[in-house]
């Protein structure tokens, strides 16, 4: 956009069909997640009248001071500008997105990637079933009376057979999951007007008060919620549900605080720093580009070697609680593993084993991957689908409850190790 049109030439002052393009341009920044009201677009539009359309730099910074409030809008924002304002009428816009033009200033090589929610902003409706308008559809007469609601059926789907549709209600109803993990007692204390201890210092300094009154300040011991401990494998045995767990990981990073999220397959990653950008397809963008082992193979033993020297005493304190998801699937024949295990269990206060093979009703833990972590968990669940996922919430807000399947697990490894 070398010059804006629908300016005044005179005056530079806009006229009917530059506001009208503004308003279409903050429908878009409402429709990809951006928090845009009625009384920001009229004061975008008074905005641009007093700035004037001189410069395109110009209208940009009048646009984004108006339209930007948090600095994880600036990304969505610089994209939506570049590509609307190049041709502003919708339509054709899709259209310069799909096909080659000729005069038509390439974007540069930062802004080639598109944000998801500004292309699904752009494209509404892409990637639906096309509708039959002709001929009349064939009369289906189904039973009705065990049906269930299609919101019940998605909470059972499984990850892995979920369609592209069920997947985006899923990913959805994963970004309002919240975590609420019991409070721990701390060493530190804080005011309180019927706490057991009394606050001397807050006493003395209330009793140099011209006053001379002695009121005795007391304090209890703080609550804070535990540190929590994400540790995903993402090889290529677990890549169907790597992405749910990934949202699963973002929403609960931005829902409280101390949380660390580690992926592993044949490294360790440490990519808390990049789930904690409020926008969740930023946010993935940058993790997935800190991480180099997707779909690859899996050593546990080697990667829980890894955490346990370098991050264990950085991020295991005050009953840290650990999710491990993994399938136990190890490529080197579990070396090592019950041994990384073994102290990993004893740093943290709960050790939490999830496993999308759990979900069969006649699983075993046959290999050796398996049966070397079985012993040092002190919870093993499956994680498949949103109801799994559910439980796991409700399981990490309550008292822990042995679960008798994994204890006769145990025993049935125990006995095995006996008779060899």
């Amino acid at each position: 956009m070398n010059a804006l049109p629908d300016a005044s030439p005179s005056s530079g002052r806009p006229t009917g069909r530059l506001a009208n393009n503004i308003v279409h341009f903050a429908r878009t920044l409402r429709t990809a997640g951006l928090r845009v009201g009625p009384g920001q677009v009229l004061r975008a539009i008074e905005a641009v009248e007093a700035a004037g359309l001189g410069k395109r730099d110009d209208f940009y910074w009048t646009l984004h001071s108006v339209f930007v409030n948090r600095r994880d809008q600036r990304e969505i924002f610089d994209q939506a500008f570049h590509v609307y304002w190049r041709n502003p009428r919708l339509l054709e816009k899709m259209m310069e997105m799909l096909l080659p033009q000729v005069g038509v200033p390439a974007l540069p090589e930062d802004r080639k990637q598109l944000s998801r929610r500004l292309q699904d902003a752009l494209q509404p409706g892409r990637g639906e079933a096309p509708r039959e308008e002709d001929g009349e559809p064939p009369q289906v007469e189904i039973e009705a009376t065990f049906t269930v609601s299609d919101r019940e059926v998605l909470q059972h789907r499984d990850f892995e057979q979920m369609s592209q549709t069920e997947i985006d209600q899923a990913l959805r109803a994963i970004a309002h999951l919240r975590l609420a993990v019991p409070l721990r007692r701390t060493r530190r204390y804080q005011p309180s007007r019927c706490g057991a201890r009394v606050d001397f210092r807050a006493s003395l300094r209330r009793a140099l008060r011209p006053e001379g009154l002695i009121d005795l300040r007391r304090r209890e011991p703080k609550l804070r919620p535990p540190p929590l401990v994400v540790l995903c494998d993402i090889s290529g045995s677990m890549a169907r549900y790597t992405r749910m767990f990934l949202h699963f990981m973002h929403a609960i990073t931005n829902d409280r605080d101390r949380v660390h999220c580690f992926t592993f397959g044949t490294r360790l990653s440490n990519i808390s720093r990049a789930l904690r950008n409020k926008d969740v397809d930023f946010a993935l963008q940058k993790a997935s580009a800190q991480v180099e082992d997707w779909s690859g193979g899996t050593r546990i033993g080697q990667t829980l070697h890894e955490f346990n020297n370098k991050w264990s005493r950085r991020v295991l304190g005050q009953g840290a609680v650990v999710l491990l998801i993994t399938d136990g699937l190890d490529r080197e024949g579990a070396a090592g593993l019950a041994e990384e295990m073994e102290r990993l269990h004893k740093s943290c206060a709960r050790l939490i084993w999830l496993n999308p093979l759990l979900r069969y009703g006649a699983y075993e833990p046959k290999s050796q991957g398996n049966k070397a972590m079985l012993p040092h968990v002190d919870e093993f669940r499956p994680v498949h689908n949103l109801d799994s996922l559910a439980g796991l919430i409700a399981a990490l807000s309550t008292t822990p409850v042995g679960d008798k399947r994994l204890a006769q697990w145990r025993m049935d490894l125990r006995k095995s190790g006996s008779d060899a």
